[in-house]
């Protein structure tokens, strides 16, 4: 974090930021800076590069609560609906503004489409979890088959409404779905940092319930696990960690994917290491990420969803092959 801070048009070395970082305390440290690095790093780089810390945590730590709940390492945040439903929010936002009473408009101001895709992701990943519930039990199979059909209808939803907009509307919505942290502000880092980071934390409590999950489910219940209360806990905070992350930065994919199977491959699948582990790596991937689309082209910007997806495309065909091979061989 602190040489993404530091590298970009303006140079900032690492004692400059620390020296930045500590004036801002009201203490003073022997290295020397300029009143243009100080205002580019604490107005415009570290709020950035602070949410791109808080986005890949939400990321990561929701693909490894998905791939432990599907007792699935291919699986991903985006099975429940939450990133296809965060993209129509945002879409029927970009597209419908001008629809909206002024008093709405004005009370919502430029946090209109983050506010739209976070209830967007809300709303359909509670529509997967109420198909998938019948009386007092919810079916993980159910639940992916819903999120199928809820991210298809999603989809059709959001081409559709591709086909309304405008000139200015397109690139809007164009750059939205690639993602970017390139909007990152102190205020939307504080609107985003308590839907992120409080589930996340959050999950620390399911580590054990999910490593018996591992067993199976009715070895759970007979270990004393309340499965559909960790099912229910675990869909609704990957809703709030990854709606308020896609809220923020666009759809951003294969984090959740790659991160945990990257930890699960060094660490092994306890998840009482594996989630804190997940959060700390996708953090950091995520950051040298937004690193690399913001000095790759300089002085324009690559949107971080292209590095994302060509770096973990290749990891998650490879994961594939790895997977038929063994198959085979068994």
């Amino acid at each position: 974090m602190v040489a993404a801070v530091g590298i970009g048009a303006v140079r900032i070395p690492p004692g400059q930021v620390l020296a930045i970082l500590a004036d801002q305390i009201g203490l003073t440290l022997p290295w020397e800076f300029s009143q243009q690095q100080a205002l580019v790093l604490t107005g415009i780089r570290l709020p950035r590069v602070l949410l791109g810390a808080v986005v890949g945590i939400g990321l990561s730590v929701s693909g490894a609560l998905m791939q432990g709940l599907f007792r699935n390492p291919l699986a991903d945040p985006g099975l429940v609906g939450v990133s296809s439903g965060a993209a129509l929010g945002a879409a029927t936002m970009i597209v419908l503004s001008g629809l909206l009473p002024g008093f709405i408009a004005s009370v919502l101001g430029s946090f209109a489409i983050s506010a739209a895709a976070f209830l967007g992701g809300l709303v359909t990943t509670l529509i997967v979890y109420r198909l998938a519930t019948n009386g007092n039990r919810t079916s993980v199979a159910t639940m992916l088959l819903a999120g199928i059909a809820v991210n298809a209808l999603c989809g059709a939803g959001t081409g559709a409404l591709v086909l309304l907009t405008d000139d200015t509307q397109l690139r809007d919505l164009t750059f939205w779905t690639l993602g970017s942290l390139g909007g990152a502000t102190w205020d939307l880092l504080l609107f985003t940092a308590p839907l992120i980071l409080l589930p996340g934390l959050l999950t620390v409590r399911l580590a054990r319930a999910l490593n018996a999950l591992l067993l199976g489910e009715a070895e759970a219940q007979h270990l004393g696990i309340n499965t559909n209360r960790v099912k229910r806990m675990v869909v609704v905070l990957t809703a709030l960690a990854v709606g308020g992350a896609t809220a923020v930065s666009g759809l951003i994919g294969f984090i959740g994917l790659v991160v945990p199977h990257l930890v699960r491959l060094m660490l092994g699948p306890d998840h009482r290491l594996l989630l804190p582990a997940s959060a700390l790596l996708g953090a950091t991937l995520l950051v040298v990420a937004d690193l690399l689309a913001r000095i790759v082209i300089q002085p324009a910007e690559v949107p971080i969803g292209i590095l994302t997806a060509l770096a973990g495309a290749p990891f998650f065909l490879a994961l594939l092959l790895r997977q038929q091979r063994r198959s085979f061989a068994f």
